[in-house]
């Protein structure tokens, strides 16, 4: 989606209606009129902060309370359009502001000084790598105790307070430390337009004494963002789209990839016009499945090297040029290094950078703008789409089940195919869920998301609570492995306090498969747990839930209807219970590669 934070194009004045942000565009309002004063004892630094985030589309925030973050917090729920989601740990809380800014734009957590920020860090960590704006906001020490020889609690013994910090400086794009009111204006909105500017996370520390104290500084209602937009280099942009158009121009059976950076480059829409106007074959890397539109009349499927999506690999590979638009190509994405890609045949596209195979690359170029470009230059080209259609076979059908047998993942995958909609989104864990997920076949307007940068284990629970927070008209059906279950349940206490609908589904295979086949040992088997019965004690007769234990496939049928039925409007968890060797043949053929790019031996010295 093409994405303005305020106005990017342009300082236009509009009128005061705020824009709700939609697919990852974040927005601000901008008013003609002059900003409203405000009641003197009104003109805080957490009443600000708190309309900041308003402003920019956060309704939820989501937090762990501490004794450095209440006073702040109390600012907080005194903003009427802002809602205070109170989480069980900071982690959850971290990957609920994640999974919130993969639907809203951009998300925000607050937790209490040092035991809360580093447990929050790794949600933070992975919100960076996934390139996600979320605002983690941190009750800080008082102001009185900077400077001095003082020991604090929370703290690990020494009157150095930066610990925190400098643990933050490298898993965000800016740092604001709020210990004085004269500054604390320009520090917030610093950080806060930052984060959006650069989709990436921040950091702001304030001070458990501040958020409180009326300023003059905040005076006035804050005038809302106009961030100045990035431009393209008008030379360069015009040199690169003659380049790439002369190499495409000229290829046989040319090919379109989509990588995860399209959202970041806010490129999505000029990708898919790239691909009306090019008729070429159009694929997506795992990690951009649901950015791109699979019911495009040129989708091939995913991209994956040997655990593609039935034909899509052949094609790709057998292509005479591709453009990678957003690509990140790591060890899991690139399954052990062992795509069958050529440079010399490759055009990769990031958000401000174009590099035509061995050739020239220029800097400076928004993604978008090129793609918008080149489709005006492109010849009209379905000579891959044609090969994929030539050869395409429909993907069979799983064994019938016999009455009662146990319920194999395949058959699982097939009635949850029919399950899906325009009013549904998938969240699918880090494991054996990549792979199943992966190949279904996403209708119009269906949501999906997955952490494949970061894989943190885990992660699923607090994002389904954050994405299914962030759109409450859609059912989010989550898919997580018992072994990353145990790591984050309790966080379903706060989806049932939200009244939450999602169906998540439980796959009860007794431990770490994904990890049993990349390297298997007694350390990949867990305890198993009664996990509907755990869930049921944490309804505790609270709130809408319902959960059912499936074994065969006669329990799942039963189950789904009942989910989809009468307990439309539940929370319900459906543990699924299937061997501990029913995975599917891309994890098998994916964990062996990634196993052998492991183990590979010193480079001799």
């Amino acid at each position: 989606m093409d994405t303005k934070i305020g106005s990017l194009d342009t300082c236009r004045p509009t009128n005061n209606d705020m824009i709700s942000p939609t697919n990852g565009a974040v927005s601000a309002i901008q008013s003609s009129a002059s900003p409203t004063l405000i009641n003197p004892s009104e003109s805080t630094l957490g009443r600000h902060l708190a309309r900041r985030l308003v402003q920019i589309g956060v309704t939820d925030v989501f937090s762990v309370p501490g004794d450095f973050n209440l006073t702040l917090l109390d600012d907080l729920i005194a903003e009427p359009e802002l809602n205070l989601v109170g989480c069980c740990n900071e982690l959850n809380a971290g990957y609920a502001a994640d999974g919130y800014a993969r639907s809203r734009g951009v998300g925000a957590c607050v937790v209490t000084f040092t035991v809360g920020g580093l447990s929050v860090l790794n949600a933070i960590a992975g919100a960076y790598s996934e390139n996600l704006p979320v605002i983690c906001i941190v009750g800080g020490p008082n102001s009185n105790d900077y400077g001095t020889s003082r020991i604090l609690h929370h703290t690990i013994g020494l009157p150095d307070f930066s610990q925190e910090l400098r643990c933050f400086q490298t898993v965000t794009c800016f740092q604001a430390v709020v210990n004085n009111l004269e500054d604390a204006h320009e520090l917030i909105d610093t950080a806060i337009s930052t984060a959006l500017k650069e989709s990436k996370p921040v950091y702001i520390s304030v001070s458990c004494n501040l958020s409180a104290i009326p300023h003059p500084t905040f005076s006035r209602e804050p005038v809302p963002f106009s961030l100045t937009p990035k431009l393209s280099n008008k030379l360069g942009l015009e040199a690169a789209v003659e380049a790439a158009a002369a190499f495409l121009n000229k290829a046989v059976k040319p090919v379109l990839v989509g990588g995860p950076k399209l959202r970041s480059a806010h490129a999505g829409e000029a990708f898919v016009e790239l691909a009306d106007a090019s008729g070429y074959a159009l694929a997506i890397m795992p990690s951009a499945k649901g950015l791109v539109p699979e019911h495009h009349p040129h989708f091939i499927g995913t991209y994956w090297g040997a655990v593609s999506t039935a034909f899509c690999a052949e094609i790709v590979e057998s292509a005479d040029a591709y453009l990678f638009a957003g690509p990140i190509f790591n060890d899991y994405s690139s399954v052990g290094y062992s795509l069958l890609l050529k440079k010399e045949k490759a055009i990769i596209v990031q958000p401000d950078r174009v590099v035509v195979a061995n050739g020239p690359a220029f800097g400076c170029i928004l993604m978008k703008d090129f793609l918008r470009a080149l489709a005006k230059r492109l010849k009209c080209n379905t000579t891959a789409y044609d090969n994929y259609h030539r050869i395409f076979v429909p993907e069979g059908l799983p064994l019938k089940s016999a009455p009662k047998e146990p319920l194999r993942v395949n058959v699982l995958f097939q009635h949850i195919q029919k399950m899906l909609s325009g009013d549904t989104a998938v969240i699918a864990e880090t494991g054996d869920s990549w792979f199943n997920c992966l190949k279904l076949k996403l209708p119009k307007g269906c949501g999906y998301e997955f952490q494949m940068q970061y894989g943190s284990i885990g992660w699923s629970v607090g994002a389904t609570l954050g994405y299914a927070q962030a759109v409450p008209e859609k059912r989010v059906l989550a898919f997580i492995g018992d072994g990353s279950f145990q790591v984050t349940v309790q966080d379903v206490s706060t989806m049932l306090r939200c009244g939450q609908k999602t169906i998540i589904f439980l796959i009860n295979n007794g431990g770490y498969t994904i990890e049993v086949e990349i390297h298997d040992g007694p350390y990949n088997v867990i305890k198993n747990w009664n996990y509907t019965g755990l869930v049921d004690a944490i309804h505790n007769g609270e709130g809408k839930c319902w959960t059912a234990k499936v074994f065969c496939e006669e329990d799942l049928v039963e189950a789904i209807e009942t989910a989809t039925g009468p307990k439309k409007d539940s929370l319900c968890f459906i543990e699924v219970i299937v061997h501990k060797d029913d995975t599917s043949k891309e994890l098998l053929e994916w964990g062996s590669r990634v196993s052998a790019a492991n183990s590979r031996p010193p480079n001799p010295q």
